[in-house]
């Protein structure tokens, strides 16, 4: 039974891993590609390290729910008691779904405070992939054809 439990819960926990969000500036959706950007130049003038957490956990409330009630149904002997398993085994792995989609899908990042050239201030959030420090010269990618804004370093006079 255990490894009946095991073989049916390992790969609910790695499709719940997947949805992870690629929260880092080097990582583009495909729809990005070939897509225009805006640009504007600026300095870091304040870093600080956040964490990024997905609140709609209802994907792993799901797939646990699901995945709990199956197994809980082949607890016991009889109708009555593979109702009750079923229904016990939902409410566990639903909570379990849950708590294990809060824990994969949270990450580390950056939120970055950039003075513009311009004089304008934006704030931009990212993963850890590219970390810029407090005086660098930077570019702020924007607009339409990205999902989200992103900071890389600048490298131009």
């Amino acid at each position: 039974m255990k490894k009946f439990a095991f073989i049916l819960l390992m790969p609910i926990v790695l499709a719940i891993a997947g949805c992870a969000s690629q929260i880092g500036a080097n990582q583009y959706d495909s729809a990005a590609v070939g897509s225009v950007n805006r640009v504007r130049i600026g300095t870091v003038i304040s870093v600080r390290q956040i964490t990024v957490a997905d609140n709609d956990n209802s994907l792993g409330t799901a797939i646990g729910g699901i995945a709990g009630g199956v197994a809980g149904s082949q607890i016991g002997k009889g109708d009555t008691a593979a109702i009750l398993g079923a229904v016990g085994g939902a409410l566990v792995g639903g909570a379990a779904g849950n708590y294990a989609q809060r824990g994969l899908s949270r990450q580390k990042g950056y939120e970055y405070v950039v003075q513009l050239d311009n004089g304008g201030l934006v704030t931009v959030t990212q993963g850890t992939d590219i970390l810029l420090a407090v005086g660098q010269r930077c570019m702020v990618l924007y607009g339409s054809g990205s999902d989200r804004a992103r900071i890389v370093p600048y490298n131009g006079n």
